[in-house]
């Protein structure tokens, strides 16, 4: 075997024992009885197994990061193409590159590298925020919170890809399906002022039910000291059924959506 094919052995070796047990969890000892050599073979090539775990982390980026970059960044794409093949791109990478995934997204040592899998989803976050951010502009949508819109369509793929890898009930195109399905949808409704409708709406619903409490008061009293002939046991039903559906209703927000291109 040559030195470039006994290199190749070992990062094959070392990255299946990574996806498998983690950096910590694995020795030279291991990665060198696995591969059938001696311990300072493995010291010849990359200096110790930090410097094997380096050179599999780094292969592993490349490829990760050419695919997606080159997804997002292809031209002539409308929103909803974006959002499927960025789905499809990723799902893809897990599918062929199953044990490099795993080393990704694995905790890593304390020595890792800047160019670690959390950088490539901050790079990717960033690529998002370019998109959105267009997209908001061209729908009048207040762009402050594209950051944490980013984020968060990044970890739907990511933690959803996790689960996938392990769990391989269903098939790329279905999954990607489905992870499209709550994003577009997402995407395609967004509101312009987003807000809670029911937490925190106790005490606005409180002091609703307390200024129409003291609104009937004021009436009822009134009705008394005139003594309309046309007061009686019905004139409290209309407030009574206006609060009701007040209160069946609770969002006196702006809630118009506007949807995103496809």
């Amino acid at each position: 075997m040559t030195a470039l094919q006994r290199r190749e052995q070992l990062i094959t070796v070392g990255r299946s024992l990574f996806a498998a047990k983690g950096f910590e969890a694995v020795s030279v000892e291991e990665i060198a009885a696995t591969a059938k050599v001696s311990k300072p073979i493995v010291y010849e090539h990359f200096g110790g197994k930090e410097g094997l775990y380096a050179v599999v982390v780094d292969r592993e980026m490349q490829t990760l990061t050419g695919a997606m970059m080159d997804t997002l960044a292809a031209p002539a794409q409308g929103s909803r193409q974006i959002v499927e093949n960025a789905a499809m791109a990723f799902l893809n990478y897990i599918e062929e590159h199953t044990e490099g995934f795993q080393v990704l997204a694995r905790d890593r040592p304390t020595t890792d590298p800047s160019g670690s899998f959390n950088s490539l989803l901050g790079d990717v976050s960033i690529r998002v925020e370019d998109l959105l951010v267009r997209a908001f502009k061209r729908h009048k949508i207040p762009a402050k919170g594209v950051p944490y819109y980013a984020q968060m369509l990044v970890g739907l793929m990511v933690f959803t890809g996790q689960y996938w890898a392990t769990h391989r009930k269903m098939s790329k195109e279905q999954l990607a399906a489905y992870i499209v399905n709550l994003a577009w949808n997402g995407l395609s409704r967004m509101e312009a002022k987003p807000q809670l409708r029911y937490v925190g709406d106790a005490d606005r619903r409180k002091h609703r039910d307390e200024s129409t409490t003291d609104d009937r008061e004021t009436d009822d009293h009134e009705d008394h000291e005139t003594n309309s002939p046309y007061s009686g046991p019905d004139d409290g039903a209309e407030n009574v059924s206006t609060t009701e559906h007040i209160d069946a209703n609770p969002d006196d927000n702006d809630t118009s959506t506007h949807t995103i291109d496809e």
